[in-house]
């Protein structure tokens, strides 16, 4: 790769696309002026200039491959999963050893006492920064800078560590992550981290694009990341792994709501694949979208040929997008009576549509894209983004063509991406599980309050649309006691607490499968099972289900089920 073509990588003024290829390179010509770099044997990433994107549109090169854009899913745990429980057991005193753990997110605070080990040397095998570029890229990524573990000892022993190192976490989640997973134990601050004597792999994600900003309409001042970012530092996690030879759990703790929901996305996608490897673990949080009313699920009443919903847009909302997701073989068309009483009649359907609409009595610009046949799922997709949007109640028939249009959901922005005042006035908390939450090899997780065992009020709901069981399980995430990017031990709430939390249960897994060799191949298909099979299930409910999955994490209950088999 050209010093030019590499460029594009992080260049405001080129767009990223992904393309599932399947090593056929055929699929990646007929794009004018376009770099290509390929990820894997399955995926690329094309750079074209940001006007050519803008001047084709995303419905002429297919929704799915615009990159997503992925936030933030977070806000005295080790005994609710029993892990001290188990260590009580000489044979059973997990701890992590010989196990990485990976942290895809906002980086880390690599010089806070809990990310060292009892002599004082780091416990990061290293970090990938994005958002540095140098020279010192790893592998064949071409943008971001690595940093190895012998560096970051250097840093720690420097009068100003950034003059050696200078990869910090601005935000302060992934130092969260980081050290529910694996930090060490900090027993003046009755902390302790699941997995100890883990050791941690960094990726730093770079902030999305302006471009990507500008079409989600994205808050001015959150933190976002492109889909291709976050599947990069997936594999870098994987490629350190097995350079070394060891076992690897990830962990997502971000996502997006602005997706199918069927685990089919690029990002989706790739954490299944990979997430089928041996000697890996990968764990994703299900959301906190399920109380913020942000799902809409509408039956189509034949009798009637349409259903009418309602969405309240808050004041001084500004921008934003949604989806409308139609259930196959379905075809569904859409008008939009604003808050003012203007009328836009019914758009029709067609292979692929485009609008722009303008009002008389308001200053809100309507763009909507229909896909009749999205590429992934199959289902149409609509794709409706609000600029300068009227404050008020708007509101929208959705009609089904023929007798087999039965259903439909529509999704708005997750977390941070759009005010808690926006929403839609008849809610559905179900299916509100975030996208890679919806992947169908990863190990998905809701978040409880282990001081009362009531679940966490806003942690989205499953299934997925194509009725795939998510999450499987429960872990601790409210109230949940780590530190701060300053090292102030503070209370996190949210499911990505949760599935940090979880990642370091399966690095311990991972320790006694492939570590100790009881288990040398195991990969998180197997791990999930381990877990179902020993989660804590109450007799008032019926399991699987939309809001526990198998029931709550218990690993002690895990391997006594496993004693008892044997």
């Amino acid at each position: 790769m050209t010093e030019e073509e590499r460029s594009r990588i992080i260049s405001q003024d080129y767009a990223d696309l992904i393309i599932y290829y399947r090593n056929n390179p055929r699929i990646l010509e007929g794009i004018p002026n376009a770099v290509i770099q390929i990820m894997n044997e399955a995926y690329a990433v094309l750079y074209i200039p940001v006007a050519q994107f803008a001047s084709r549109r995303a419905g002429n090169y297919g929704f799915l491959i615009v990159p997503n854009v992925l936030g933030l899913a977070s806000e005295v745990a080790l005994e609710a999963s029993s892990v001290n429980e188990l260590r009580n057991i000489p044979n059973f005193n997990l701890r992590g050893e010989g196990v990485l753990i990976g942290i895809v997110d906002t980086g880390i605070n690599y010089s806070l006492p809990v990310f060292k080990k009892p002599d004082g040397t780091t416990k990061i095998i290293s970090i990938w920064d994005q958002t540095i570029q140098s020279e010192n890229y790893p592998y064949d990524y071409y943008f971001g800078t690595e940093y190895n573990s012998a560096q970051i000892n250097q840093a720690l022993q420097a009068e100003n560590p950034l003059d050696i190192v200078p990869s910090t976490d601005e935000n302060g989640h992934g130092t969260m992550l980081a050290a529910v997973a694996a930090g060490t134990n900090m027993n003046q601050e009755n902390f302790n981290g699941v997995a100890p004597e883990a050791e941690l792999i960094i990726v730093k994600l770079k902030q999305a694009k302006e471009y990507l900003i500008n079409y989600y309409s994205i808050p001015e001042g959150v933190s976002c990341f492109q889909e291709n970012s976050v599947m990069w530092g997936v594999q870098y996690c994987i490629r350190v792994a097995r350079q070394l030879d060891r076992p690897v759990a990830i962990c997502i703790g971000m996502g997006t709501s602005l997706d199918a929901h069927d685990g089919n996305s690029p990002l989706s996608s790739f954490l299944s694949l990979l997430a089928d490897f041996p000697k890996t673990g990968v764990v994703t949080a299900i959301g906190n979208e399920g109380n913020r009313g942000r799902h809409y699920y509408g039956k189509i009443d034949p009798t009637i040929g349409n259903a009418t919903l309602e969405l309240n847009v808050g004041e001084n909302e500004g921008s934003f997008s949604m989806e409308l997701w139609g259930d196959a073989p379905g075809i569904y068309t859409i008008d939009i009576l604003s808050p003012s009483g203007e009328y836009i009649p019914r758009i029709t359907a067609g292979l692929r549509v485009s609008r722009e609409i303008t009002f008389i009595f308001e200053e809100t610009v309507i763009y909507i894209e229909y896909q009749t046949v999205e590429a992934l799922s199959g289902d149409q997709m609509i794709f409706i983004r609000f600029r300068n949007v009227t404050a008020g109640i708007w509101k929208f028939n959705v009609f089904g063509q023929g007798d087999l249009a039965t259903g439909f959901h529509i999704w708005l922005p997750m977390g941070d991406f759009i005010s808690a005042d926006t929403y839609f006035i008849q809610p559905n908390i179900n299916t509100t599980v975030i996208s890679p939450g919806s992947a169908e090899i990863p190990l998905t997780v809701t978040a409880y309050n282990p001081a009362n065992g009531t679940l966490f009020v806003n942690a989205s709901r499953g299934f997925t649309r194509s009725n795939m069981i998510k999450p499987e399980l429960a872990a601790p995430g409210v109230n949940y006691l780590a530190p701060n990017v300053a090292g102030e031990f503070v209370n996190f709430t949210g499911t990505g607490v949760a599935a940090a939390h979880t990642t370091g249960i399966v690095a311990l897994i991972l320790e006694w499968g492939v570590v100790r060799g009881n288990q040398l191949n195991m990969d998180t298909i197997e791990i999930k099972n381990f877990l179902i099979r020993g989660a804590i299930r109450t007799n008032n409910l019926t399991y699987p289900n939309r809001d526990w999955g198998y029931g709550v994490l218990n690993l002690y209950h895990t391997f006594d089920v496993l004693r008892s088999n044997i």
